[in-house]
């Protein structure tokens, strides 16, 4: 078999992967708010798109990665309830915990968000790209594709972003041009 009949199912695989340890990284009181899914073909091309249109008002660098995420074959979202709070009432969302769950202020997330929860979805996501890494899929942590995901209502989490995999001679996510 030909590596060409094989490269989606082998990024497939390795995504699976990366969720399982997005998955099982630690977690702040062992609460699990974490959103995982996998997006590939239309759904992909979908995002990629969205992001190329919105450069328009956005600036130049959502063509940019929109661009790059066309050569991957998938990409893995992770997202986070982050409007859960612990009930540490540490402050360090600007709130108290009861606080936060009343306020609402909506951009490229829906805020203010549990520091704890935010700090989890980092935990998961330097957990995801680490395995890629050391199994050398090509791959890169993209804010841009959580906030398209989320506005085509492809995830439902407060805060996401995107990890695009590929398999190339090159990874098509870094030196990148404007």
């Amino acid at each position: 078999m030909r590596e060409e009949d094989f490269r989606r199912d082998a990024v497939r695989f390795a995504a699976y992967l990366m969720a399982i340890s997005a998955r099982t990284a630690p977690k702040s009181k062992g609460e699990d708010d974490l959103v995982v899914l996998y997006v590939e073909g239309e759904e992909k091309d979908r995002i990629a798109e969205k992001m190329i249109e919105l450069a328009r008002e956005k600036g130049k660098g959502w063509k940019r990665d929109g661009e790059s995420v066309k050569m991957a074959e998938g990409i893995l979202i992770l997202g986070v309830k982050g409007r859960k709070p612990l009930g540490l009432n540490c402050g360090a969302c600007g709130f108290s915990c009861d606080e936060l769950k009343r306020m609402t202020k909506d951009g490229d997330y829906s805020g203010p968000n549990c520091v704890f929860k935010i700090l989890d979805l980092g935990i998961a996501l330097g957990s995801a790209v680490k395995l890629a890494s050391v199994i050398n899929v090509d791959n890169r942590i993209i804010y841009r594709i959580g906030v398209v995901a989320r506005m085509l209502g492809l995830v439902d989490a407060d805060v996401a972003l995107g990890i695009p995999l590929a398999s190339l001679g090159k990874n098509p996510f870094f030196d990148r041009k404007d």
